[in-house]
């Protein structure tokens, strides 16, 4: 392995460790601030979710990198797949945060209570399920290219 290779290495685990642990933990606990009616923490939380969820596209990259053309492998191309799909899914969780945030906002500007038990009940279960799912399917890849790689 080449010195340039062992850098690419590096940079796409390092955007692996910096960027999916802190998205997961992000996504993973929206729906506990859902429900609990804070507006700030599922506001900080969306925006937290947006800049780590584009920070990801720098392990794709830096992956498409190292994989030198060899897109014939079949672990390489279901990883890669996995994990568009997976950007995929997080623009739906990023979606739903900020329609939670919306109406936990108009609901805390109403001058109601902070229970939001009834606010943002279909983004909760969605957010829950497909962080879930988005979680699984990094662990998928990561089992692929450790497996295989």
């Amino acid at each position: 392995m080449s010195t340039s290779d062992r850098l690419l290495l590096v940079l796409h685990v390092g955007f692996a460790i910096f960027t999916l642990g802190p998205l997961t933990a992000a996504t993973m606990s929206t729906p506990r601030y859902i429900r609990q009616g804070n507006v700030t923490v599922v506001r900080y939380l969306h925006r937290t979710t947006q800049i780590y969820g584009l920070g990801t596209l720098g392990i794709f990259l830096f992956g498409l990198f190292l994989a030198e053309g060899a897109f014939s492998e079949a672990w390489l191309s279901v990883s890669m797949t996995l994990f568009v799909v997976s950007l995929a899914l997080l623009l739906v969780v990023v979606r739903d945060q900020g329609h939670a945030v919306k109406l936990l906002t108009e609901r805390e500007g109403a001058g109601e209570e902070k229970d939001a038990g009834d606010v943002a009940v279909a983004e909760r279960g969605r957010i829950a399920a497909l962080s879930g799912i988005v979680a699984l399917l990094w662990l998928v890849i990561l089992v692929l290219m450790v497996w295989n790689g």
